[in-house]
């Protein structure tokens, strides 16, 4: 007889809860709220990569009703990763260091999923995807989303098959370089800002997204900080100074840019 389907078997609890193995003696009470947290953090960016996918459909179809779905919940999702720092900032600098040697070489900065968000919002380099062995699923994934087109050139296409005359040069760009401003796109966003609610909201959700990621950079850094200081950060990488570098860096910088010309 086959058996039902329940709350814990369909959610897999029982594999779930199994996932967090502190390596600390004791063990350190902290470590636990430092393994779920960052695990939290890993299935949240699965769903955001799981909801930019749906947003490229809806890009390519001109469904602007899913479309403004989609960056309403990506927004969301991205303030619940914000508050989440407020649950990690509960950890007292002391109460991290009595485990962060066991770390060793693990360090947030080689998280995959989070990196192929920042490809999939428009910020790429060739070098973090050589930062992976080139037999590595790793590499071959984040191979795969540097030569796919990102969420701002998505967006623009949107725009040319809505009869907006989006010049070549802003569409057909090098995809291994992060998102760079577009002067002859701006007087295009000034005029649909000014005549074109409905695309002009579509506008306002991704400057909310792009909003929403800065303000997870800077709660993140800050409870870097907070955390260790200036010290470097696990896994030999730079801590809070590297991370200071990724503030306020827009993904779609035309968006923020057309603001001085309203």
């Amino acid at each position: 007889m086959t058996k039902s389907l329940n709350y814990s078997s369909y959610l897999q609890l029982d594999k779930l809860l199994a996932l967090q193995s502190p390596l600390s003696d004791g063990p350190e009470h902290d470590e636990l709220l430092f393994i779920v947290i960052h695990q939290v953090y890993e299935l949240w960016f699965k769903q955001l990569l799981h909801e930019v996918t749906g947003l490229r459909t809806a890009l390519t179809l001109c469904d602007e009703p899913r479309m403004r779905d989609l960056l309403k919940r990506i927004r969301t999702i991205l303030k619940t990763l914000v508050s989440q720092v407020d649950i990690l900032e509960t950890m007292t600098p002391v109460s991290f260091d009595s485990f962060r040697h066991r770390l060793e070489s693990s360090s947030g900065f080689q998280s995959v999923q989070f990196r192929l968000l920042e490809f999939a919002l428009g910020k790429r380099s060739q070098k973090s995807v050589e930062m992976h062995a080139p037999d590595s699923q790793a590499y071959k994934a984040l191979r795969d989303a540097i030569a796919t087109p990102s969420i701002y050139e998505l967006f623009l296409v949107y725009l040319k098959n809505t009869g907006y005359k989006i010049p070549d040069n802003a569409i057909n760009i090098d995809r291994t370089q992060t998102t760079r401003s577009n002067p002859h796109i701006h007087p295009i966003l000034v005029d649909i800002y000014h005549n074109d609610p409905d695309r002009s909201q579509v506008c306002e959700l991704l400057v909310d997204v792009d909003e929403g990621l800065q303000e997870w950079r800077y709660r993140h850094v800050k409870m870097v900080e907070r955390t260790i200081g200036v010290k470097t950060g696990t896994g030999g990488s730079a801590g809070a100074a590297y991370l200071q570098t990724t503030l306020f860096a827009p993904m779609f910088p035309d968006l923020w840019e057309v603001r001085n010309q309203f």
